[in-house]
């Protein structure tokens, strides 16, 4: 605690504290009751834990009956103890993407990885990756699919990112989730020998008819990634499809083109929009029937990649030109 106060130390912040055990934190009591008593010097202290859904790290601990982590307990934060970092909005993904486009310039010169947020905002908020529907981006797949698809494009000699490198370390995050990867030491040449075998080999750890039918499941949801929508809905209601899906636009370009109309991308049914926590979501609806062509000025993404505000004469472009 010496050269702590020597230094002027004002804030100890603990990265991974998930995985302190009781002795750390002991250890952590001590410097700082040393440093009130001993030097009149107030440490900080923050411990930044690895968390699931609601479940607060270390709380376990923190709530046993001995008086020295009711001590540990007294010294928190009055009003705001506990605090959850959320994960990233559309917004934060854009800067993101334009620091990543700067740090990465010098290996792809004419990077352009901002034009791309609504897409990969819309990849990577799949329920696959946002089980919870959230409507927010983890840092951890976001930069996976980036540098992915970055080295690759670099390795392809190209001097921007290409968007089927984009696409394609998208459908790896969904599509190889969870997958299980065989990794056999007996070299390329017998590896090649077994593929003239007729004996059916399993893949995955399944055998062939449940992998085929695994085959099968991950090939419907191929057709999912681009839209990064996963229809949930069944003929036992009429709803449309899109019904309560979130609508990757970013939220300041919807609320400086002063446009809350929304066509729905599958039906084509208009819906005026609001931001709810942040995010927009597609009220329920039923299926248009009527195919008369729409007139008025609204946002769209019928028959392209991203969302625009088509209509009228004019057009708002989520790409850079």
């Amino acid at each position: 605690m010496g050269h702590l106060h020597q230094y002027g130390t004002e804030f100890l912040i603990v990265d991974d504290a998930h995985d302190l055990s009781l002795e750390h934190l002991m250890l952590l009591k001590e410097v700082t009751d040393q440093g009130r008593l001993q030097y009149d010097h107030p440490l900080g202290l923050c411990l930044v834990a690895a968390g699931r859904g609601d479940t607060i790290p270390l709380k376990e601990t923190f709530d046993l009956p001995d008086p020295t982590w009711l001590q540990f307990r007294r010294r928190f934060d009055k009003l705001a103890p506990f605090c959850r970092v959320a994960s990233h909005t559309s917004e934060e993904v854009r800067d993101i993407l334009a620091t990543l486009e700067q740090e990465y310039r010098p290996l792809l010169p004419q990077l352009r990885l901002s034009q791309w947020t609504g897409t990969i905002y819309t990849w990577l908020t799949h329920p696959v990756l946002d089980p919870t529907r959230s409507g927010r981006v983890t840092m951890d797949n976001l930069m996976k699919l980036v540098v992915t698809a970055l080295e690759w494009s670099y390795l392809d000699g190209q001097t921007d990112v290409v968007p089927s490198r984009l696409k394609s370390a998208a459908e790896l995050l969904v599509l190889r989730h969870d997958t299980l990867k065989l990794i056999d030491g007996a070299g390329p040449e017998a590896g090649s020998q077994d593929q003239n075998k007729s004996e059916p080999v399993s893949v995955n750890g399944k055998e062939p008819e449940r992998q085929t039918v695994l085959e099968k499941e991950q090939q419907n949801t191929m057709k999912t990634v681009e839209t990064a929508k996963e229809p949930e809905h069944t003929s036992k209601t009429a709803n449309c499809t899109f019904s309560g899906e979130l609508v990757p636009i970013d939220l300041k370009r919807f609320t400086d083109s002063g446009i809350n109309l929304v066509e729905c991308p599958d039906c084509g049914r208009m819906r005026s929009l609001s931001p709810v926590k942040g995010v927009l979501r597609f009220k329920s609806h039923t299926r248009r029937k009527q195919q008369t062509p729409l007139t008025e000025k609204r946002w769209s993404s019928s028959g392209k990649t991203d969302w625009d505000v088509v209509g009228g004469e004019i057009r708002i472009s989520n790409h850079e030109r």
